[in-house]
């Protein structure tokens, strides 16, 4: 995009846009795979705080990290690789700002069902099973803070999964978004605005979000928002 400003060229490769596809990818799967781990992460903190430093040891975290970034290496090559198999028509322009997959197929002359069927089963693995064992985790959270006398910390225990909710609740709400509102409508501007909310949103917001728990952060936003006159 920067290039395309600078150069006031919106033109790209069909190398460049393959490879912006598989970045794109690649950088989706790997959030997906790390807020799973998180997930587990913030389970064995409030279920077994006792054991907490022997099972999250370093070793553990550095695996689970190199894990999650070959799952999304070899997620994104896998379509990469099934999109070179195709063959495009002449008049190329896609209504983006950015190389998206569902744009990209669009454009395709040759037979893409394969493709397709691909990028559903994937996107139900990618999706489901992750969602499935973020779900699993919060289950056994919840039952354990219940479990707590009312003196055990209950909301200090409910505060430090809050960034992390508020990170899958952005994640995951801003991508089942795109997705409804791309099958909803065919408006290629509608569909460039909902495609912002889950590739640059959440990003911008990560920062904020976990610096909340910070004590200064907190206090910071409390005197702003203390100083904010109110609008009547």
């Amino acid at each position: 995009m920067l290039v395309n400003i600078l150069r006031q060229d919106q033109s790209i490769t069909y190398s460049g846009c393959l490879c912006q596809v598989c970045f794109l990818i690649i950088f989706v799967g790997l959030e997906n795979c790390l807020i799973t781990v998180m997930s587990y992460d913030r389970y064995v903190a409030i279920c077994h705080p006792v054991k907490y430093t022997v099972i999250t040891n370093p070793h553990l975290c550095v695996f689970f990290v190199l894990l999650s970034l070959v799952i999304s290496i070899v997620h994104a090559l896998l379509h990469t690789l099934m999109e070179l198999r195709l063959s495009f028509c002449t008049d190329l322009e896609i209504p983006h700002f950015f190389c998206e997959r569902a744009q990209v197929l669009k454009l395709v002359c040759s037979d893409s069902l394969i493709n397709n069927l691909l990028v559903y089963l994937v996107a139900f693995l990618f999706a489901g099973v992750p969602l499935s064992g973020i779900i699993f985790s919060y289950v056994h959270i919840v039952y354990s803070v219940l479990r707590m006398p009312p003196s055990g910390g209950k909301h200090k225990a409910f505060s430090t999964c809050g960034s992390h909710l508020s990170v899958v609740s952005l994640f995951y709400g801003t991508g089942f978004g795109v997705y409804i509102s791309s099958a909803v409508t065919d408006s290629s501007r509608k569909s460039a605005v909902a495609s912002v909310m889950y590739s640059v949103v959440p990003q911008m917001l990560n920062p904020f979000i976990y610096s909340l728990r910070n004590r200064d952060m907190k206090v910071s936003v409390r005197m702003l928002m203390g100083r904010t006159p109110s609008v009547l």
